[in-house]
């Protein structure tokens, strides 16, 4: 497989796994998402288990709080991981897809004769075929409104194209043969008859009065839009402000690319349809099918995931190819197997960030906020979903004003339609996009009023006695010494000694500049409550199951930590099962929730077991509860030396073990929040960028598995570097064809463009809404990242010489266009429409 390996850092697996803290990903580097947790323990049956190998080596203090190493790893870097692709079942087949050309076009034709003649093929599917099946289109449920207050009209999403494409990528034809050669051969062979269309791939494009429309419900080709905030206030505040700040700025569109590209085996078992996939939320794609496929209930489909090599976000959802693969199991009645290639997930897997905005920040005398003023695009592609469209015109508002105390917001949020892949949740999903606004602004509102960065962001932060604190999103922080962490910040980055070290860097003839992010994110994905089961089982296992779902953040070793927290045995004798609807089901990872409600729910039901434990013991030792006395393993009576363990009294017990299922729900969001600071270099000859120190302190609540917390931060923080200085999806404006869909036109970052990282941790501002006092840590590098890198080398080009200019600045910050801006050439800022 290819995908983000070589990176120091831990890019880690997934969107919101939360390992270690809530995180989001995994813990050695982006290429760790190849460390996904855990391999299967049953095979058969499918669920997903991790278990402490070697009890011998596990050390003696190990709970929470410990630096305790992955329990997951040892079985994936020996190989011996299960991914979807690893599993071949007797008679298995394999499917590709024949996928559009074309951004825009009819559908006129589909001939397939040929390829139905040909050896090993055995169906070949369409979009027609599936409409006269009654397979419906993937539902998406939109709470928004167009500009005319109408309810959005979106172009029906179906599994497969129906008389118009809309994106180039987007399947057409679906063949299922022996082999997979046989299926790509077949699919080779199939003529599809389109009657071309104009299209448009810009975001500022689509908006003309005469530009092609991407589905006819919506003429203008908005989506949807949202206002936040008091506009005439706002303008009052600007009328009156000492300090007016304006900036242009686009947070391009990425690729999520995990190291696994996404994965499906579909099949029939018992007369239900089983779908073993790689995914973040298994029950959410189980509830989907159920939906769309006729005849199919929610009991009657079953998910599995194993292994899974990272999931960003783009793994959160059903997707048209899911589908198709459990309509074909159902069809032939036979396993069918599906695996990406690389431009498949390029080309029709969604993408994120992709917003134009025009920001406007009014500031007094003394460099106080008055007012924050932005106007967004948001390019959502054709066919977006309810994600799509809360993440320009919600969830990434809700954080808008960071961590300073702006009394007065006017936000207007446009979701555009244009003929490219839709857009989706990707690491940070709508907190990278708009910290980025206001960090640029605090930067560029600093430099016009001559004070130190540092100090303007000092001046507006909020102050501990204002917590709790409302914000104009009318977001409540429950919690947060800011100012603490920013000269913590300050200390570790040694803020100070910056003016030598950029003396010395010249002296070598290279650029040097410093950026500073403070902020908070929003984590939770207001899926708050979780369930866990316990069961102690007769040969002496602890087994924790959960809906939440291991994609390589190490989730599953921050959940061992907290059961033996009250049970007190080796990590070696508790497993954790996930993945299996029908073992639990619930919201899946995403959005930094795992820990702070899946790891509070796995203490809860901990100490239930135990509780009802001392009942079961109780009766067995012909004891009262309250006299039973319980550690390490061990039930006794007080006072004696009569006792049971849990191994002998699961065996007592009818079926052989004890279950307590116990549910935890945090009162509300958390708000983990940081001080990052970046210095990099540049040589003025060809514009490379280097990052040569980072320096970040986190508050992130209290801290459950320290290795895990500091990957996840380091490893966001290397994709929020990658969005800052290389990575960019890129479609041509005329034809809208895809040119970045491959390794060599997407650029990662790599080990070599930075040196390492300063990371600390403050613990001593938990949060209050969760009964473990943690954050939501997976996504908080990413979000940091972007605009300390960015603000770096802006920094760097205006002690040069460019001054003001070099906030014209837009990413990815390549050699390419760092180079042209130091010889004059800046990019021309985009023109929002009013």
């Amino acid at each position: 497989m290819s995908g983000r390996a070589g990176m120091t850092g831990n890019r880690n697996g997934g969107n919101g796994g939360n390992g270690g803290n809530g995180g989001n990903g995994g813990t050695a580097t982006r290429g760790d998402a190849a460390l996904a947790p855990s391999r299967d323990a049953a095979p058969a049956s499918g669920s997903h288990a991790a278990m402490v190998p070697n009890s011998d080596a596990v050390p003696a203090r190990f709970g929470s709080g410990a630096a305790v190493r992955r329990i997951e790893d040892p079985a994936l870097v020996r190989g011996e991981g299960r991914f979807t692709g690893d599993v071949q079942l007797p008679g298995q087949t394999y499917l590709v897809f024949v996928r559009s050309g074309r951004a825009h076009a009819r559908l006129l034709a589909i001939d397939s004769r040929t390829a139905a003649a040909m050896p090993g093929v055995l169906a070949i599917i369409t979009g027609a075929d599936l409409e006269a099946a009654g397979v419906k289109a993937i539902p998406v449920n939109v709470g928004f409104r167009r500009p005319d207050g109408t309810a959005p009209l979106l172009a029906p999403k179906r599994a497969l194209a129906v008389d118009t494409v809309r994106y180039v990528g987007e399947a057409v034809v679906a063949v299922v043969a022996q082999t997979r050669a046989a299926a790509q051969a077949a699919a080779d062979a199939i003529v599809v008859d389109y009657d071309d269309l104009p299209a448009v791939a810009d975001t500022l494009a689509a908006l003309a009065p005469d530009a092609p429309r991407v589905w006819a419900g919506a003429p203008d080709n908005i989506a949807a839009e949202a206002r936040h905030g008091h506009t005439a206030r706002a303008e009052s505040a600007f009328t009156s402000a000492a300090h007016h700040i304006t900036l242009d700025l686009v947070n391009q569109r990425l690729a999520p690319v995990t190291l696994e590209p996404r994965s499906v085996l579909a099949y029939v078992e018992a007369g239900r349809l089983t779908l073993r996939m790689s995914s973040q939320m298994p029950s959410g794609v189980r509830n989907a099918l159920a939906e769309v496929i006729p005849g199919l209930t929610q009991q009657t489909v079953r998910v599995l995931v194993g292994d899974v090599g990272g999931g960003f976000g783009m793994k959160t959802g059903v997707y048209p190819e899911d589908i198709v693969l459990g309509f074909a199991a159902l069809q032939l009645q036979r396993p069918v197997a599906w695996q990406a290639e690389r431009v498949e997930d390029f080309l029709a897997a969604v993408h994120g960030r992709g917003q134009v905005s025009h920001a406007e920040l009014a500031l007094d005398t003394q460099g106080r906020v008055l007012a924050l003023r932005v106007r967004t695009l948001a390019g959502v592609g054709a066919y977006p979903s309810a994600t799509s469209l809360a993440i320009p015109l919600l969830i990434g508002p809700w954080v808008s004003t960071g961590i300073y105390d702006i009394p007065c917001i006017d936000f207007k949020l446009t979701a555009v339609l244009t003929h490219t892949a839709p857009t989706g949740a990707y690491r940070g999903a709508g907190r990278p996009e708009a910290i980025y606004i206001i960090e640029r602004l605090m930067d560029a509102a600093a430099r016009a009023i001559g004070i130190d960065g540092a100090e303007l962001r000092r001046r507006n932060m909020i102050r501990p006695e204002q917590m709790p604190y409302t914000n104009a999103m009318a977001q409540v922080y429950d919690s947060g010494q800011f100012e603490r962490i920013l000269d913590q910040g300050l200390q570790l980055a040694d803020w100070a000694g910056f003016d030598a070290r950029r003396a010395a860097t010249e002296q070598r003839g290279l650029l040097r500049g410093r950026g500073i992010a403070t902020f908070l994110e929003w984590t939770g994905g207001n899926a708050l409550e979780e369930t866990v089961q316990v069961a102690v089982t007769a040969d002496g296992f602890i087994e924790l199951t959960s809906a939440t779902m291991a994609m390589g953040q190490g989730i599953a070793t921050s959940y061992v930590q907290l059961a033996h927290d009250v049970f007190g045995v080796p990590l070696a004798r508790i497993r954790v099962l996930q993945g299996d609807t029908d073992r639990a089901n619930g919201f899946g990872s995403a959005g930094s929730r795992s820990l702070f409600t899946g790891g509070a729910a796995v203490r809860v039901a901990s100490e239930r077991t135990v509780d009802e434990g001392r009942r079961l013991a109780g009766v067995a030792l012909e004891a009262a509860a309250a006299d039973i006395e319980y550690a390490a393993g061990r039930f006794t009576v007080a006072g004696t030396d009569l006792g049971i363990d849990l191994a002998d009294l699961a065996r007592q017990q009818p079926g052989a073990r004890w279950v307590v299922s116990a549910a935890a729900k945090a009162g509300a969001p958390s708000w983990p929040n940081g001080c990052h600071i970046a210095e990099v270099e540049i040589d003025p000859a060809t514009g490379a960028v280097q990052v040569v120190a980072y320096a970040s302190v986190n508050d992130i609540g209290r801290v459950v598995s320290p290795i895990i917390v500091r990957g996840q931060v380091e490893g966001g923080a290397v994709q929020g570097i990658g969005q800052a200085l290389c990575e960019q999806i890129v479609y041509d404006p005329d034809s809208a064809q895809l040119l970045s869909a491959s390794f060599m036109d997407y650029a990662l970052p790599r080990a070599d463009g930075f040196k390492g990282f300063k990371t600390q941790f403050d613990e001593s501002v938990p949060c209050l809404t969760n009964t473990l006092g943690a954050k939501g840590v997976g996504e908080l590098g990413t979000i940091g990242a972007t605009p300390a890198v960015v603000n770096a080398v802006v920094d760097a080009l205006a002690h040069r010489g460019l001054k003001r200019q070099a906030e014209r600045l837009q990413m990815p910050l390549t050699s390419e266009v760092v180079w042209q801006a130091l010889q004059g050439r800046l990019p021309v800022a985009p023109s929002l429409p009013a």
